[in-house]
């Protein structure tokens, strides 16, 4: 499949702005609830045994030692580095609570440590996690072991001993290199130290480095930002998230410390979005969809040129035949039947251990009607190209009728984003238009039963 230049309209993006997931799910988060059953928690377990699907694994660690104002994470602010080593005590605990369901042939394809910030753990921590971890489930030779880092709390050894120890892919935050947003934002990063940081970890030998940028943030403006991406380019990552930030002050009171004036307006913002996507595709990254990029040789390029992209609650990825398994505080599991996430309060987390149930907080059974709409909104969102007849192939999916007379009030909502060119429906075939790709979300919601049901305000703006 040959990807197309995505294309920039002002006006479509305007007209179709509005809140939606970002279907890393489907059913999306939102629809995880308390009064899930635990015990089917349990059963998907046993289905993902029975069928030997390999794993993925997820921690969370929630510390950071200052907090970050535009942040949307679930963290805890503290710089008492005690507070670490009991956490540690009670993942482990949760590991062992989960992994005595597991059959011990399944083997783990992919491991991500999010946060917070993962690298608030010291050396001995991060080798006492690591140990545990892949002691307990076998390992893919080939398996893609990737962390979050701050960047103002490592150095040269601390990178070379997190590759020594076996991870492969790394991230790390820039979100603007202008010294006025970081004061603003409370992340103050000097640019000699974010190129350092690259240097060592080049050196180290990481197979993949990603980094975050964030536009819409106080202060910011096209050139000062135009600026940030020129010295993003020259810092040559493989991967590059722009993230636009969302500003949600009622969900999330930190953001009340930011200088609400010095927000760029939704015009301004248009701007920076357009001058960011021209400027890394002219430089050779390719627009993966939403808001990521990569080399073309990158494997999340060469996953979406063969059509095998996929994507879950870690973002895009190319292992999509895994049963995700997330550990610590919030963290969100997604297993072939249900979803379920971790409480967010760590005193909750602690005690349901304590107690020897499985943390859980919330949960949603998924249903066969469930698991083809995810599929037609992962091929959406990852390939922006439906087939039926590859539906049923990759997914192993039986249309019971003809695709069209099944989705036929869905093939109506098309025809209408069709007039604006967002997609294109050819037959039983739906190809998302260059213009559409960035409005992806809007077009993936056309699938989503349960949106008119939800509150809208839980969702960040498509654009």
């Amino acid at each position: 499949m040959t990807i197309k230049t995505v294309e920039f309209n002002t006006e479509l993006l305007k007209k179709y702005a509005r809140a939606l997931p970002r279907y890393t799910s489907y059913p999306p988060a939102t629809e995880l609830t308390e009064t899930f059953d635990p015990q089917a928690f349990t059963n998907a377990i046993q289905v993902g045994n029975k069928s030997q699907t390999p794993l993925s694994l997820y921690c969370h660690i929630p510390f950071c030692e200052t907090p970050c104002y535009f942040c949307g994470c679930n963290t805890l602010i503290t710089q008492k580095k005690e507070f670490a080593e009991p956490y540690l005590d009670y993942v482990f605990r949760n590991i062992d609570q989960v992994a005595g369901l597991v059959d011990s042939k399944r083997k783990v394809n992919q491991l991500h440590w999010g946060g917070g910030t993962p690298n608030y753990l010291n050396l001995e921590q991060v080798e006492k996690l690591w140990t545990k971890m892949s002691e307990t489930f076998p390992f893919e030779e080939n398996a893609e072991v990737s962390i979050e880092i701050n960047p103002k709390y490592v150095d040269k050894n601390y990178l070379l001993f997190l590759r020594g120890l076996g991870f492969n892919r790394i991230s790390f935050g820039i979100q603007d290199f202008n010294p006025e947003v970081q004061t603003a934002i409370n992340r103050v990063q000097t640019e000699t130290m974010l190129f350092n940081v690259m240097d060592w970890i080049r050196e180290a030998g990481f197979e993949s480095v990603n980094v975050d940028l964030v536009y819409g943030l106080p202060y910011q403006t096209l050139e000062t930002f135009r600026k940030t991406i020129d010295k993003t380019v020259e810092l040559n990552p493989d991967r590059i998230a722009v993230f636009s930030f969302a500003y949600v002050p009622w969900l999330k009171p930190v953001q009340k410390r930011l200088p609400e004036t010095a927000l760029p307006n939704s015009e301004e913002k248009l701007r920076i979005l357009r001058m960011s996507i021209e400027e890394l595709t002219s430089q050779g990254y390719v627009f993966i969809g939403m808001d990521h990029f990569a080399k073309p040789d990158d494997e999340l390029a060469i996953a979406q040129r063969r059509g095998e992209l996929h994507r879950n609650f870690q973002g895009y990825t190319t292992k999509p035949e895994s049963d995700l398994l997330s550990f610590g505080m919030t963290g969100i599991s997604m297993l072939h039947d249900v979803f379920t996430q971790n409480h967010k309060r760590i005193k909750d987390y602690y005690r349901d251990i304590d107690e020897n149930k499985f943390p859980i907080a919330k949960g949603v059974q998924i249903h066969e009607e469930d698991h083809l709409r995810q599929a037609i909104i992962v091929e959406l969102m990852c390939q922006f190209h439906i087939s039926p007849q590859r539906l049923e192939e990759k997914y192993n999916i039986k249309l019971e009728a003809k695709f069209s007379d099944y989705f036929a009030s869905e093939f109506a909502e098309l025809k209408e984003l069709a007039k604006d060119g967002l997609v294109e429906v050819q037959g039983e075939e739906i190809e998302v238009t260059p213009i559409g790709r960035l409005l992806i979300r809007n077009i993936a919601s056309v699938f989503d039963t349960y949106l008119k049901q939800r509150q809208q305000k839980a969702f960040s703006q498509s654009i």
